[in-house]
């Protein structure tokens, strides 16, 4: 007996409701960038390689991608072990840090910007800190890290706390009760549970650095080849009214940012399944 294509479902609406996602996803996702690659299928891919492939792009293509990437690994650790935290233990503040997680959620980007280069200027609480030290941060790569880790901290702090909290305290205690130290607990159970969650939350991270724009250009300085992000080369472009070179280089930030993603689902895939969840 051959299995049913569509299994049905004692709820009804599911027309109805497959009707609205579709048509909310195209709208929102599929319209625009079939859109870009509508405009770039007419500028051509020679021409795209021909914008692409100088210096200047491969550097903020390179800078955009490298920071992004290492901010997101730094949420991974920092947003898993905040979370941890959150769930786990009862101090005072809990709430108000708690609240305060969401906050790049609720703040808009331009004034996280401007918050992060008052504070990270020479002149800043930090900036001063750092330049007593032989160091600076705000108008260089190390304030974009800044920048980029603040957007991307609640992304997976929030998609980790979940699943904490659904972890039982027993399953800890077993595994002492086995002979199994705190660290191999951490290892050995902790983390594989937490781990298909924790790389949904890094692709979250990642994808929001990849593509933030205004806090960061106020604290990078935007120096050609030295601290200027793509997106804001692109900005670049459209001011010049340069719409084929502005697709160009978002044609190349897709193909990037696509092939990183799949990567991460493909080794989210494998870690769902050796934890038996698929």
């Amino acid at each position: 007996m051959t299995r049913p294509l569509l299994q049905r479902s004692p709820m009804p609406g599911f027309g109805l409701s497959m009707g609205i996602t579709l048509t909310m996803l195209s709208l929102v996702v599929i319209l625009p960038i079939g859109a870009l690659l509508f405009k770039g299928a007419e500028f051509g891919v020679a021409n795209i390689w021909q914008v692409v492939n100088s210096q200047r792009v491969w550097t903020a293509l390179f800078l955009s991608f490298r920071l992004s990437l290492l901010a997101a690994l730094i949420n991974l650790v920092f947003g898993v072990a905040l979370a941890w935290v959150l769930v786990r233990y009862d101090f005072p503040g809990k709430k108000l840090i708690d609240a305060s997680v969401d906050l790049p959620f609720a703040l808009p980007t331009a004034v996280a910007g401007i918050a992060l280069t008052t504070l990270y200027a020479p002149n800043g609480v930090f900036g001063h800190l750092a330049q007593t030290l032989g160091t600076k941060i705000a108008y260089t790569q190390w304030g974009i890290l800044i920048a980029l880790i603040f957007v991307g901290l609640p992304f997976v702090t929030r998609t980790v706390q979940p699943v904490i909290e659904e972890i039982e305290q027993e399953v800890e205690e077993a595994s002492a009760t086995l002979g199994a130290h705190r660290l191999m607990t951490l290892r050995r159970v902790i983390l594989p549970m937490l781990a298909p969650a924790a790389l949904t939350g890094f692709a979250l991270a990642l994808a929001r650095s990849v593509g933030e724009y205004g806090s960061v250009i106020f604290i990078a300085g935007n120096l050609p080849l030295k601290t200027e992000i793509a997106p804001l080369l692109i900005v670049i472009r459209l001011e010049e009214f340069d719409y084929n070179a502005a697709a160009a280089i978002g044609i190349a930030m897709l193909v990037i940012a696509f092939t990183m993603l799949l990567v991460i689902n493909i080794v989210q895939i494998f870690s769902r399944r050796r934890i038996g969840l698929v």
